[in-house]
């Protein structure tokens, strides 16, 4: 009889189910069988006043720790809501041309699977958490954590530069706090989320740079402040893609020198599973017709010469002509604006059949 999932790993798949989110509402839950949580009104950047944040907290699908710690923090609820669109958006783009397009549909049977697809919703949920934390942190948004704390640079004078860093190192270390990470057990689901987890803060990680600015005289560089600058997050989403595209089917197996449950690649007999791939347990499905975890591609939208193939399974696919409007002839009138006029074009759209 499989053993059920330990607490910790239930508690390493909340950021994942934070991407449930619509414009207008977001969800934040546990294992995706709890209720719809909506959190109204858009993400703004301003940490709330007075307790509009407990209001927040309560609304959330949180263990009680957790709501104890975003109690704690004014900012961490916005934050929270912040990384859910992040992570959304990104990953709708990515799949923008994939059978599976990130659709909220069947989202909850997915993520108790162990898919590539369920690996990607691990990764990009956890590194838009760690990448809104550590801007967070960086724009005064919550009162626990400043700017980076690199070596060079004070406090005071990052913030009357403007250049503060972000924080990527309280990010982290907060969100293992929030996630509760502890030993982990010898489930080998548990070890694959846990793993593709820490995939999604890697690839935050690989993206931080340094960034300088010079003070002096008609621009001379005879002082340089720099601080630490994480990339936008549609580069990080672009890795996990690619770190999708080539993610590593693993089983578990035990090390004879520790006695402990490892994961390991079949296909890569010899080698020591890396770090930043992301892995899986088990095929995907083709995601071409209606099932409990995708719509399917039917009435999808494809591109004649590169996608409809692929993205409408062999069933074909559907021509229509629509009109649209857009600027055209447009002209810099003195001063200052751009005047245009409104053209009507008529252009081909392709849809996938449903049979």
């Amino acid at each position: 009889m499989r053993s059920r999932l330990p607490r910790t790993a239930c508690l390493l798949r909340i950021i994942a189910l934070c991407i449930l989110l619509s414009h207008t509402a977001a969800y934040f839950g546990l294992t995706g069988r709890e209720p719809l949580v909506f959190l109204p009104a858009p993400f703004s950047n301003e940490a709330p006043s007075g307790k509009a944040h407990l209001k927040q907290c309560e609304q959330m699908t949180l263990t009680r720790r957790q709501k104890r710690l975003c109690r704690r923090e004014p900012g961490l609820a916005e934050t929270l809501r912040e990384s859910v669109r992040l992570s959304l958006l990104e990953c709708r783009y990515q799949f923008r041309n994939e059978r599976w397009n990130c659709s909220l549909d069947g989202r909850g049977s997915l993520l108790k699977r162990a898919f590539k697809e369920t690996a990607f919703l691990l990764a990009v949920s956890s590194a838009a958490l760690t990448h809104a934390l550590a801007k967070a942190c960086s724009s005064g948004r919550m009162e626990r954590c400043t700017c980076d704390d690199s070596p060079g640079i004070q406090h005071r004078e990052a913030w009357q530069w403007g250049v503060c860093g972000d924080n990527l190192k309280y990010s982290t270390k907060f969100l293992k706090k929030f996630l509760g990470q502890k030993r982990v057990s010898k489930d080998l689901r548990a070890l694959v989320d846990a793993h593709n987890i820490n995939v999604g803060i890697r690839a935050v990680k690989s993206g931080l740079k340094t960034t300088c600015k010079c003070h002096g005289v008609s621009g001379s560089c005879a002082v340089r402040t720099c601080w630490k600058q994480l990339s936008p997050f549609h580069d990080t989403g672009r890795l996990l893609k690619y770190r999708y595209d080539t993610a590593v089917r693993v089983l578990s197996v035990t090390n004879a020198a520790t006695g402990e449950t490892e994961l390991a690649s079949p296909r890569r007999q010899g080698q020591s599973l890396r770090t930043t791939d992301l892995v899986y347990l088990e095929d995907s499905p083709s995601f071409c017709r209606p099932s409990r975890y995708s719509p399917g591609t039917g009435g999808r939208s494809c591109a004649k010469d590169t996608s409809c193939q692929s993205l409408c399974c062999g069933r074909g696919y559907n021509t229509a002509m629509r009109l649209t409007s857009l600027s055209c002839h447009c002209q810099v009138r003195w001063c200052c604006h751009v005047e245009c006029q409104t053209c009507v074009r008529e252009e081909e759209v392709y849809t996938c059949k449903n049979a």
